[in-house]
């Protein structure tokens, strides 16, 4: 065979190589467009977890394992944003058929919807601006305005554990309440201790914040986070909980993990 022969036999074969991959390419853009489509509702509000990015669309840690889900079980991710408070209800109404917006799985919302398995824990905090951290006691509360998310265990544990500690200012997004702790219309903020670690490496560090007492877990937080989906759909939730324990298993979770914190949220 001369050199320019073989060199038209490689090229030939790169060409149907080539072809065949593009083949297989079309083939796989075919079944995922024909896959059944899983809808996952989540608050858009609660960044690193959940929240919007510059092209409009749900990002974050929730987004990432729903997308990863949803490839484990052959679906087509779509995500419906919706306020906190309102979650629930949507998903009873059937806007979609799953919440995944790291809500913590409570014996008051397992009486309006089924959860999956947890997919992380952790406990709360109360965070302050620098200099003005002290223990969490109703003694340094007291005159104080500590912000909390509404229809959260957070505020929940503030009314049943401490009723009339602080002055308590209720906010329908975490967002809105780490800014006013920011901007100093708040004293002190109470929120999931693992959502607050990237909100403060991204607004000054910890050197200008500090904590209120410890980091801490109570009964009434649950188990940990799960995925809501609606009363009985015992093949949905079977499914999710069979997903997760396999991007857990083959390493998916981690790798997502570790673009978002630098420590085991499990």
């Amino acid at each position: 065979m001369t050199a320019r022969a073989g060199a038209d036999a490689l090229y030939r074969h790169r060409v149907s190589v080539s072809a065949g991959l593009l083949a297989l390419l079309l083939s796989g853009i075919g079944q995922a467009a024909d896959a059944p489509l899983l809808r996952f509702g989540t608050e858009g509000a609660y960044a690193p977890f959940n929240f919007i990015g510059a092209d409009g669309k749900p990002q974050g840690f929730d987004v990432e394992i729903g997308e990863a889900l949803c490839a484990a079980l052959q679906r087509r991710c779509q995500w419906v944003v919706q306020d906190w408070d309102g979650l629930i209800p949507a998903l009873n109404a059937k806007r979609f058929d799953a919440i995944l917006a790291s809500m913590a799985i409570t014996e008051k919302r397992k009486a309006a919807v089924d959860f999956t398995d947890p997919y992380y824990a952790s406990p709360g905090i109360v965070l302050a601006r620098a200099g003005q951290g002290g223990p969490l006691t109703q003694a340094f509360l007291t005159g104080k305005t500590l912000g909390v998310q509404q229809e959260t265990i957070y505020e929940a544990y503030l009314d049943a554990e401490m009723p009339g500690w602080a002055t308590v200012r209720r906010y329908r997004s975490q967002d809105e309440a780490a800014q006013d702790l920011l901007n100093g219309r708040l004293d002190m903020l109470m929120a999931n201790s693992t959502q607050l670690d990237s909100w403060v490496k991204a607004n000054g560090g910890y050197g200008a914040f500090a904590r209120v007492g410890a980091p801490f877990r109570h009964p009434s937080f649950g188990a940990g986070a799960g995925i809501a989906v609606r009363k009985g759909d015992a093949v949905l939730r079977a499914d999710l909980n069979r997903a997760l324990a396999q991007i857990v298993q083959d390493g998916r979770f981690a790798k997502i993990t570790a673009r978002y914190f630098d420590f085991d949220i499990r």
